[in-house]
């Protein structure tokens, strides 16, 4: 299949199992889960009343003082005692096969070029840290909240698109399908529409 690049006549061919897939919302609904469970951190944790030190012998006797029973210090009724129901470190990652993810991308991928949401430049066009070069450079391409995919990240693309809101600029090679999602349009150039093709192959 072809895809044509913005405001010119040319065309770049591309495969059609990578974009021409149908769309599986279950399966890109996983790769969602997988990735933001994949950022959480999980080290949290605090002390149970058997971690925290001290508290072995019984503070008073069981029967005669006419105070509350006590077994140890560290109880969690008392202060410095340990928490009641304490978390620990733990592990949020879900597992996703290889083939699943590559199958997810080229569904999501599709389903952005199927709505109009994927366009491609033979070249972003920004040469200077400027911004305001690159928001004419969207204003031109008619977009405000967009993600700008690059084939290696150009420092002067980073910089120039750094200041704007709505803007993320990402190389292609770290590209993930919550930034595809999130942003409403994609801009890709040839080059790095030429990597993604080749990750999703």
């Amino acid at each position: 299949m072809d895809i044509a690049i913005h405001n010119s006549k040319k065309k770049v061919s591309v495969s059609d199992d990578a974009f021409g897939a149908s769309f599986n919302e279950a399966l890109v609904h996983q790769l969602v889960v997988s990735y933001m469970a994949g950022g959480r951190a999980g080290t949290r944790a605090q002390k149970s009343r058997s971690a925290v030190r001290g508290g072995g012998a019984k503070p008073w006797r069981q029967k005669g003082t006419g105070r509350a029973r006590a077994g140890t210090i560290r109880s969690p009724i008392w202060r410095s005692g340990g928490v009641t129901f304490a978390a620990s470190p733990s592990d949020h990652s879900v597992k996703l096969n290889k083939k699943m993810y590559r199958v997810g991308m080229r569904s999501l991928v599709s389903e952005l070029l199927r709505q109009d949401r994927l366009i491609l430049v033979e070249e972003l066009g920004v040469t200077e840290p400027k911004t305001r070069q690159m928001q004419a450079r969207l204003q031109e391409l008619g977009v405000n909240d967009v993600l700008v995919l690059t084939d290696g990240l150009d420092s002067a693309v980073y910089l120039a698109a750094r200041n704007l809101p709505n803007v993320q600029v990402m190389d292609i090679a770290i590209v993930d399908p919550v930034s595809l999602i999130r942003q409403e349009k994609v801009v890709i150039d040839a080059a790095a529409l030429k990597k993604l093709e080749e990750r999703l192959a």
